[in-house]
């Protein structure tokens, strides 16, 4: 990323950190199903597969840390949307009763910090 984000706007900041995030999932062997999955519900940043397990990840950036950290800017609100996106991603593609996660990438600054299983559905 430029050291200037001027020339930049929020969504191509997000686009570029989504894209870090998916190489860095693949880098270690991930499958990546789906990106920036939406329903009227909200959305969810990545889905992906990691060995049995389908993966639903939050994907979260900041360049300092005025307001947190990244991952803590994911509220009980925020994580039950993404429950509520990933059930019906499930129902939607027929996939029952598989075992799922919800992970978190946090990216500070450039520090990319994967959080396998970050929160839990209900």
């Amino acid at each position: 990323m430029p050291k200037s984000r001027n020339n930049f706007n929020n969504r191509q900041i997000g686009t570029y950190y989504e894209i870090r995030a998916r190489e860095y999932l693949v880098d270690k062997g991930y499958q990546i199903l789906t990106m920036n999955f939406r329903c009227r519900t909200g959305e969810i940043d990545m889905i992906a597969k990691d060995g049995a397990y389908t993966v639903f990840v939050e994907i979260k950036y900041r360049s300092n840390n005025k307001c947190g950290l990244p991952r803590e800017s994911i509220t009980y609100y925020k994580k039950q949307k993404i429950v509520k996106v990933a059930q019906y991603y499930l129902v939607y593609h027929h996939l029952g009763d598989i075992p799922c996660r919800f992970d978190v990438i946090e990216i500070y600054k450039e520090q990319i910090n994967h959080i396998i299983n970050a929160f839990m559905e209900g």
